[in-house]
């Protein structure tokens, strides 16, 4: 039984009332069924976590199957990959690993038994002739001329198509339905078709493959699945998994149709990432700004936090868009407790603190992560010269900006209160180097009198500093929805911006050891994680989420304050 209502849901409810009527004996066992055509997505991860949790929740199974029936669209890399993701996001299918085409003797059979008994026929009319006689939603479809062949016909022709008889699109076998129902899907559906194309699994074995729904609810059956968990875009071929699975005379699953996952500022059509890679608007599926599994993954995501935003979301049966903000909002909490902190400037601002001895160079103490005590602390370096971010200075300051500023004393991070007394300029007029002093009495970041600083600045000592390279990823779309528009292709919504690169970024020297894969909240920026591109000589970071900034909160609210205002002196 569901062990708190946060897993409660439609789904569960009809789990509970099977296992109360001893429907299936009481078992509950299914399967994520994904076709190897492709990278899996973050809207694949919410159909892994849904069936893997469901058969966790009630003591089940469940299968990893692959639907391999198509060879032309599939890869040896797209299986390997999809078993990757599924094991990285924490789950286990023991010795359940299955693939459609281990049962293609079995479907060729069910598929003799269909034309023996009168219900498949051998067509020969084109793809575009079956297509057109198909009908419509408003018209019903016209029946092939070769729909009543003999049955001994139809046998011998399909056999003829096995051993190579037929050329691709000149014949399929279908089933005899009714070409009038309403259901488009129930309109005499092909079943088997013609391709001389290798499968990665089966090679020259065979020439005609089972199309998808004719192996999907007959791979279920013979699994012994109980719960055949789709998205809805599959419940108007549940008749027709059913109408199979009747004439065939084999035990039925329950299939159950939920709403898939649409995120926002992205896309989740397979065939629309395949575009986006094989076009070269990103580089390769695991690009970072991709939704898929791999890009979350090298993008810096965790496993947990997917699954926390999964979970989250929950399932449903009404079709809606996501915000892209609650993935990010699971990602920073969990960030938050196992990221080390660490300081790195990304665009760094020359800082020479006059007083301060020109050989010292003392080794302070910082906090590694607050939220965690065990993570203990370490060591960074403190001279003459150091680097900030250029946006902690202003030379004319707002009223609410309480970072440095001519004259002002900010905190530096675990180290001394300084004051900006000198700015130098380039031949331009811009800032390039500012003059301060610091307090030697604030080591450690507070001072014996009790003044206390607005602000707190991170900071790097620039003889101690390692360049890296930063990637600052961004939504790889501008709108929220880029199918949205009918009239362009989604590509023209491409951000131009969705990946900037900061080469050299300065970052605390304590980070000379960390490895791929590593995360690190960058104090006051933003989470990032080592990319598997650093070599020993230089790192590489992509930032996974962005920390929040109060004070583009404020530059914000502004505007909306000063209509306020100006609304109240009207009304007075």
């Amino acid at each position: 039984m569901p062990e708190t209502d946060s897993k409660r849901n439609f789904i569960t409810e009809i789990i509970d009332e099977h296992k109360q009527t001893d429907r299936f004996q009481g078992q509950v066992h299914t399967r994520f069924p994904p076709e190897p055509n492709g990278y899996l997505h973050i809207g694949h991860a919410k159909s892994i976590c849904l069936n893997f949790g469901l058969a966790q929740q009630y003591g089940g199974l469940c299968n990893l199957r692959f639907d391999d029936t198509n060879p032309a669209t599939e890869e040896q890399e797209y299986i390997d990959a999809i078993i990757d993701d599924v094991r990285w996001l924490g789950y286990d299918w023991g010795d359940r690993l299955f693939f459609a085409s281990d049962y293609f003797d079995q479907l060729y059979d069910m598929a003799l038994e269909l034309i023996r008994i009168g219900r498949a026929y051998v067509d020969q009319l084109s793809p575009e002739e079956i297509r057109a006689y198909r009908g419509t939603l408003t018209a019903p479809g016209i029946a092939s001329p070769w729909r009543d062949r003999p049955v001994a016909e139809n046998l011998a022709l399909f056999e003829k198509m096995r051993a190579g008889g037929f050329q691709e699109g000149e014949a399929v076998l279908r089933a005899k339905i009714d070409m009038s129902s309403g259901n488009i899907n129930l309109r005499d559906p092909v079943m088997y078709r013609i391709l001389d194309t290798p499968h990665p699994r089966t090679g020259d074995a065979w020439r005609i493959y089972p199309m998808y729904d004719f192996a999907h609810g007959q791979s279920d059956s013979i699994e012994g699945i109980t719960h055949s968990i789709c998205t809805l875009e599959y419940e108007d071929h549940r008749p027709l998994y059913d109408w199979y699975l009747d004439n065939i005379e084999i035990p039925h699953p329950q299939q159950i149709e939920f709403a898939r996952l649409n995120l926002s500022h992205t896309v989740l059509s397979k065939r629309k990432l395949i575009r986006l890679v094989q076009e070269g608007y990103v580089r390769g599926w695991d690009d970072p700004r991709l939704p898929t599994i791999a890009g979350l993954r090298r993008r810096g995501y965790t496993p947990e936090a997917i699954r926390e935003f999964c979970d989250e979301i929950g399932v449903g049966k009404v079709k809606g868009v996501v915000a892209l903000h609650k993935l990010e909002y699971h990602i920073r909490h969990d960030l938050n407790k196992r990221a080390n902190r660490v300081m790195a400037v990304l665009n760094p601002l020359r800082v020479v603190i006059e007083n301060y001895p020109e050989d010292l160079v003392e080794e302070l103490d910082a906090i590694n992560n607050p939220e965690d005590a065990s993570a203990g602390t370490r060591k960074v370096p403190f001279s003459k010269v150091l680097y900030i971010e250029r946006e902690d200075f202003m030379e004319d300051p707002p009223r609410k900006f309480f970072r440095l500023a001519p004259g002002r004393e900010v905190r530096l991070r675990y180290a001394y209160f300084i004051t900006c007394r000198e700015i130098i300029k380039g031949a331009k007029g811009e800032v390039i180097e500012l003059r301060c002093i610091y307090d030697p009495e604030t080591r450690g970041g507070s001072a014996p009198d009790g003044r206390r600083p607005k602000a707190t600045l991170h900071w790097v000592s620039a003889a101690h500093a390692l360049e890296a390279q930063a990637r600052l990823y961004d939504t790889l779309f501008t709108v929220e929805n880029p199918d949205a528009d009918r009239d362009q292709d989604f590509t023209a919504f491409i951000n131009p911006h969705s990946l900037q690169v900061v080469d050299p970024a300065l970052v605390e020297p304590s980070l000379a050891t960390a490895q791929p894969g590593d995360r690190f909240q960058f104090e006051r920026l933003a989470y990032f994680v080592v990319d598997a591109d650093s070599t020993g000589e230089r790192l590489v970071f992509n930032r996974i989420v962005t920390l929040r900034d109060q004070w583009k909160k404020q530059q914000k609210k502004k505007p909306r304050r000063r209509k306020q205002r100006r609304a109240k002196r009207a009304q007075s």
